[in-house]
């Protein structure tokens, strides 16, 4: 697994948008907002052709100039990379993107989340390259950080190398285009649920302890993936199957029987023949349907593997969200709502 190089103070930030742009409110002054900060903090900004457009269906431009973008950032004089926004078509700007050209590129990070699941995960899958699951650049624009946009920064830095879990999570955002930098809504209390296998993990007295090489993302997006001539994940697994996989798993549109469905799909595809736990982050659109609620959804899969199972946990659409880098070595321990993970270059 190739890991970049940190990013150092007076260094550059390159932005991209192989999702959607920043061209709309509230994330086009939460953008400028967070591109003041960085110049404040030292560091020079470096701006891809697609930051501000808003001219492609559910990404910013069209499919060619995304990738063309992408291709022209990665061999940029950028330190890191960091995606505008999410958005729903990254999908369609795979084929104009040479991964075997990025694979011999010098390494740099790329971070992103959602949508963004489709290059966080090919890079790793496909180019042997780590990248980083995590905010997008209109995020950095909120006053003060959250921990978890510090957590972030401190990835690309090399400052930080294990996260953990917030205490509380944002249900209602209060951001809209008249508040585009205001913090989280923290108003509901973190609560886990671990299972070791189907059975429940209560009270604070028991500790999971588990590691892999983490792996995963949107499953909306990897499971529109998987079978297609950008699913390197069988090659990868039996690469790195002595390491076994952690797989971290959150979800956007799909609901409950939706989720069911994706994991079904993966299991019968292979991916986690080598699986050595599971991280799953609270899904937006989860609400329990017809007797199935979100653990059920996972669980028949994911607990038929006799593995650590960890539901609720900070990754995703219903932030804060814990940075992962994919390809990391990751070792997690549990304890009721404490979460820790710690993650390895190697």
């Amino acid at each position: 697994m190739r890991y970049p190089k940190n990013l150092s103070k007076g260094g550059t930030i390159g932005f991209l948008a192989p999702s959607m742009g920043c061209s709309t409110e509230p994330y086009k002054t939460g953008f400028d907002t967070a591109l003041e900060k960085w110049r404040g903090m030292g560091y020079e900004v470096l701006l891809g052709p697609n930051c501000y457009e808003d001219k492609g269906v559910g990404i910013s431009n069209s499919p060619e100039r995304c990738g063309a973008e992408v291709m022209e950032m990665f061999a940029s004089d950028a330190d890191c990379l960091i995606s505008c926004g999410g958005g729903e078509m990254m999908c369609e700007i795979l084929p104009f993107v040479d991964f075997v050209e990025l694979a011999m590129l010098e390494p740099k990070w790329f971070m992103g989340y959602s949508d963004n699941t489709n290059l966080c995960y090919t890079l790793a899958t496909l180019a042997d390259t780590a990248s980083l699951y995590g905010p997008c650049a209109s995020s950095f624009g909120m006053e003060p950080w959250h921990k978890s946009l510090k957590d972030a920064f401190g990835v690309l830095t090399g400052d930080v190398h294990t996260v953990g879990s917030y205490g509380k999570w944002e249900k209602e955002q209060l951001k809209d285009e008249e508040h585009p930098c205001v913090p989280y809504n923290l108003t509901e209390s973190l609560a886990i649920k671990s299972f070791l296998g189907r059975k429940e993990i209560s009270g604070e007295e028991e500790m999971l302890r588990f590691s892999g090489r983490l792996i995963g993302g949107c499953m909306d997006c990897l499971v529109n993936l998987l079978g297609t001539r950008f699913d390197g994940t069988k090659e990868f697994a039996e690469k790195y199957k002595e390491d076994g996989f952690i797989w971290f798993l959150e979800s956007c549109d799909l609901n409950v029987f939706a989720i069911r469905r994706a994991m079904w799909q993966m299991e019968e595809a292979g991916w986690f023949r080598y699986v050595k736990g599971f991280l799953i982050g609270r899904p937006a659109n989860g609400e329990p349907m017809m007797n199935l609620d979100v653990y059920g959804a996972v669980l028949e899969v994911a607990g038929s593997k006799n593995v650590p199972v960890v539901m609720d946990v900070d990754l995703g659409h219903r932030p804060p969200m814990m940075p992962l880098v994919v390809g990391s070595m990751a070792d997690v321990t549990v304890r009721g709502n404490e979460l820790r993970i710690s993650m390895e270059y190697r």
